[in-house]
């Protein structure tokens, strides 16, 4: 069953935030169960807003990031226990935004990923290379060190990687089909040979994913579903995204 991640991202305050997650609720309504998974991921100061829309509509909510501790002197950050607290049941971790703008390092995203699985949230972690690593031909390289360092030894019953092509994000530049599907297969050796057997596990592909290119990317072999940035802010193409496969 493909999974569909909306990442909201710095956007929505309180009308179209309600608004956006209305309209999604209104389509999920009765359609999901039927060989699909979506949850959207606004921002935190909206987060509860959203979840009274998404009541019965099947459609799961989550965070775009949590602090590494559940508590303490740690002005800004919000806890896993926080996002819980307030409905979400997920949260995305180690975004290239995240990495690039805030200095996230492997083992920084890896004790969030620890926090937040302590927590009882389901956590979506997020690998990718840059545009001068992939141009150099070091991807494999990046994305295998990332998932070393990111990914806490003992593995959840339930986990999500996110591929996502830096050069790709919001860049309308999406990765051609054989490149995905060569670094999904990657990924999933190296997953393989750290944790053996990988029930439980999905690989999204996310990178400038809309309505006209998302047949074409959830049919690729070893792609479990999409992480959606900007297309994920309107709810037709959205729900046209989820509705894809």
């Amino acid at each position: 069953m493909p999974l569909i991640v909306g990442n909201w991202k710095m956007n929505g305050l309180k009308a179209d935030g309600t608004l956006l997650a209305a309209g999604v609720a209104a389509k999920a309504k009765g359609n999901l169960g039927k060989g699909r998974e979506v949850v959207v991921c606004p921002p935190f100061t909206i987060i509860e807003r959203v979840q009274s829309k998404l009541i019965g509509s099947g459609v799961g909510l989550g965070a775009q990031d949590c602090a590494p501790k559940e508590s303490g002197a740690f002005t800004g950050d919000i806890s896993p226990g926080m996002i819980k607290e307030v409905g979400a049941t997920w949260v995305i971790l180690g975004h290239s935004e995240r990495r690039a703008g805030h200095g996230e390092s492997d083992a920084l995203v890896r004790a969030k990923v620890e926090a937040a699985e302590a927590a009882g949230l389901t956590t979506i972690v997020c690998v990718g290379e840059t545009l001068e690593e992939h141009d150099g031909g070091r991807a494999k390289d990046v994305v295998a060190r990332q998932l070393q360092g990111s990914l806490p030894e003992k593995r959840p019953a339930r986990w999500v990687v996110a591929y996502e092509p830096v050069w790709a994000i919001g860049s309308g530049r999406t990765a051609k089909a054989e490149v995905i599907g060569a670094m999904h297969r990657h990924i999933i050796v190296q997953l393989q040979r750290r944790f053996g057997k990988l029930d439980g596990v999905q690989i999204l592909y996310g990178g400038s994913v809309k309505a006209d290119n998302a047949r074409e990317i959830l049919s690729i072999d070893g792609v479990d579903g999409a992480l959606v940035g900007g297309a994920s802010l309107k709810s037709e193409e959205f729900w046209t995204i989820c509705s894809a496969r």
